[in-house]
């Protein structure tokens, strides 16, 4: 048994998740995303108890450091359709919590915590994810507002169980990554791809995506968010295109994995592919290398373009100084998003918000993985081609040989250490373990 399966075996750390918040709130004294069906556990709830199941709710006293799942009644007419749901008993013992009650036991419990504070204590609650039927008397005050920053401020820092669930999701999406690279050789549209990246998830406990993935072949992956998913492999003049950028992932019981891979499609990347993948990957390897607790982002991230700015020079499709092409912010031309984003629950996770009004275009996307990459988009690149003191940076007429590379992004799930980081994703990225698959 590996050590993620060691980790895994045992219950999801709701308690201590509990604690934490309330430890939180009473120092203080997020995000979400509902889904349509199939059901989605609301992270917050699941946060604070590793229970997936729907019309749940959950009390957390905190004085008496009591952790309450209530799960709905048994209903005889559903059972007829779906058979028997968990126990008061089985969800005892599947859950790390004190008790397991109905919901129909919701308005006693908070009544009891209340009488047992005499009245003097505050109960927090997430805004519109309460039952009307819940009520509130006979606490002091109800906060419906900082609840749910509160445990998506908790959620940045994973634990060990946390970071195990990510690895499993990153395990699965490995292994679909691989799937991909294979279906890509023989692959005659965009969507056969992806039918392989989805069916090896679905096959290894993955039955949800991370988000809606993206299968890009040829030009379309310099489209950043590129939905598509159709598109022939065979271009109008009848030649096969040569890669397909593939950004997607699976989850695992709500945790999720982003990993992002360019893939060849004929057996092997062409020279001008082969050449910016070269860079990329070394903007990865450079910023993974100095990654650690307390390293500035920021720093992190201008690290990556210089990476890139000197790639693009020694290829000749950037000429000119190294500084003047970075203080010109010439490179955010190739590389216009930010460097990576946190993952958990979602897969934009709590914290790390850009600043979306940041007047420094090199940064204004920039959150907190890894993800760089260098992009041939027209409709960035024309920009600068157009502009009388900047276009003088690049050379058109070796730039034209790389339009049809589209783009190059390599992502990878890091978790930050104090010493260093720990690279949970397993998505072969090398370009001879990548060739070697195609064959």
């Amino acid at each position: 048994m590996t050590t993620t399966d060691t980790i895994l075996a045992a219950k999801y750390p709701a308690k201590a998740h509990a604690r934490r918040v309330a430890e939180s709130i009473k120092a203080r004294q997020g995000t979400d995303n509902d889904e349509p069906q199939p059901f989605r556990q609301r992270r917050p709830f699941f946060y604070l108890t590793g229970c997936l199941l729907p019309d749940a709710s959950v009390v957390y006293d905190v004085n008496a450091d009591q952790l309450t799942l209530f799960i709905p009644p048994i209903d005889p007419e559903s059972v007829i359709w779906s058979g028997l749901p968990l126990s008061l008993d089985d969800a005892s013992k599947l859950y790390d919590v004190d008790r397991v009650l109905y919901t129909t036991d919701v308005n006693a419990t908070l009544a009891s915590i209340s009488s047992s504070q005499g009245g003097k204590a505050p109960v927090f609650a997430i805004e519109e994810q309460v039952s009307s039927e819940v009520k509130f008397h006979g606490f002091s005050a109800t906060n419906l507002s900082d609840l749910k920053e509160v445990i998506g401020d908790e959620r940045v820092v994973k634990d060990a169980y946390e970071i195990a669930l990510l690895r499993k999701a990153n395990e699965i999406s490995g292994k679909a990554h691989v799937a991909a690279i294979k279906a890509g050789q023989t692959a005659t549209n965009e969507r056969e791809v992806e039918a392989a990246f989805i069916g090896t998830c679905y096959a290894n406990e993955s039955r949800e995506q991370s988000y809606h993935g993206i299968f890009a072949s040829g030009e379309g992956g310099a489209t950043l968010h590129y939905t598509a998913n159709d598109k022939p492999l065979i271009d109008s003049n009848g030649q096969r295109k040569k890669n397909m950028l593939i950004d997607a992932a699976g989850e695992y019981q709500t945790y999720c994995a982003d990993i992002t891979r360019v893939i060849p499609l004929d057996g092997k990347f062409n020279e001008e592919t082969r050449q910016i993948y070269k860079i990329v990957l070394e903007m990865q390897e450079e910023a993974i290398a100095v990654l650690k607790a307390g390293v500035k982002w920021d720093d992190v991230h201008a690290l990556t373009h210089r990476v890139a700015i000197r790639g693009l020079l020694k290829l000749g499709i950037l000429r000119g100084s190294e500084d003047e092409i970075f203080d010109k912010r010439v490179s955010v031309a190739f590389f216009p998003h930010g460097l990576g984003h946190y993952l958990g629950m979602d897969t934009h996770d709590t914290g790390g918000h850009p600043n979306y009004e940041d007047t420094d275009k090199m940064f204004r996307y920039l959150r907190v993985r890894v993800e760089p990459g260098i992009y041939f988009c027209r409709f960035i690149i024309d920009p600068v081609l157009k502009d009388a003191e900047l276009s003088k940076y690049i050379d058109t007429a070796v730039l034209d040989r790389y339009w049809s590379v589209g783009g190059v992004r390599i992502e990878d799930n890091l978790h930050i250490t104090k010493d260093g980081s720990d690279n949970l994703t397993t998505a072969p990225k090398a370009l001879a373990e990548v060739e070697s698959l195609a064959q």
